[in-house]
């Protein structure tokens, strides 16, 4: 099996679809993974993303945000929507390739800006959809899975994934309980960072940086949000990542940038 997977928080589909057919013709992934696509599917653009060469697409929408979509050069055996918090807020599609591997594209709740559950029913949102999506995993566990689990997880848990600890401790996407959240997560199916796989813990790696800064490039006040991760059958045939910065300086971009993962 070979396989290239890459996930991108668009920010609108629509509005972007430019900046998707360049990425797409400059990196050639077999899969793309996007997020936050704000697109109903009445509108979502299937045509253009087939005539760039992707021709199997499943995509969950709705209006003005959220909305997330696989785009595949290979062919799906299967296609699912799973839905969380009992809200059907189009934040998880997966499929099933023909040679077995489930590939799931998440955009976690970002959780507001106060990190209480009692004060902010956003950030309590965020924590319960990540207590469902653990439990979902562990049930469906078996050492022979080949999943593939990606997506914009608005969660940057080490220290080398923000721009400084000490600032960012309290804010929401790197706060103690999101990151104890996410990590109990990742031990349901005992998944593995292809990312940090690739490149270590110890390297400073961010896929977002705000769209506040003046100058996003020279403050280098970013966070890595966006992750791939793959279970224990998949992780030896991860053979290289990349998270393409220069991404971020392309004209009316994405604040995020995409990330890729190839496997063989």
């Amino acid at each position: 099996m070979a396989l290239s997977i890459a996930t991108w928080n668009i920010n609108s589909v629509r509005l972007r679809i430019g900046l998707v057919e360049r990425f797409l013709g400059e990196n050639a992934p077999d899969i793309l993974c996007l997020q936050e696509t704000k697109a109903m599917l009445d509108v979502f653009p299937f045509d253009a993303l087939k005539s760039f060469g992707y021709k199997h697409i499943h995509a969950a929408g709705m209006k003005g945000y959220n909305g997330v979509a696989i785009v595949s050069k290979k062919p799906f055996a299967r296609t699912d929507v799973k839905h969380w918090c009992g809200k059907e807020d189009a934040r998880h599609v997966w499929v099933t390739l023909k040679d077995g591997v489930e590939v799931h594209n998440f955009y976690v709740p970002a959780g507001g800006d106060i990190p209480d559950l009692k004060q902010n029913e956003k950030f309590a949102h965020k924590l319960r959809f990540l207590d469902e999506v653990t439990t979902w995993f562990a049930a469906r566990k078996a050492a022979a899975n080949k999943f593939v689990l990606v997506g914009d997880l608005n969660i940057a848990p080490l220290e080398t994934d923000v721009w400084s600890h000490k600032a960012l401790v309290n804010v929401v996407s790197h706060t103690p309980i999101e990151v104890e959240r996410l990590a109990r997560m990742q031990r349901s199916h005992d998944w593995v960072d292809a990312v940090r796989q690739v490149f270590g813990d110890d390297k400073t790696l961010y896929s977002w940086w705000s769209y506040r800064a003046a100058d996003w490039d020279a403050a280098d006040k970013g966070r890595r949000l966006d992750h791939v991760w793959v279970t224990p059958a998949l992780a030896p045939r991860v053979r290289d990542a990349a998270i393409l910065r220069e991404a971020r300086g392309w004209q009316q971009t994405s604040d995020h940038v995409p990330v890729v993962v190839r496997l063989k």
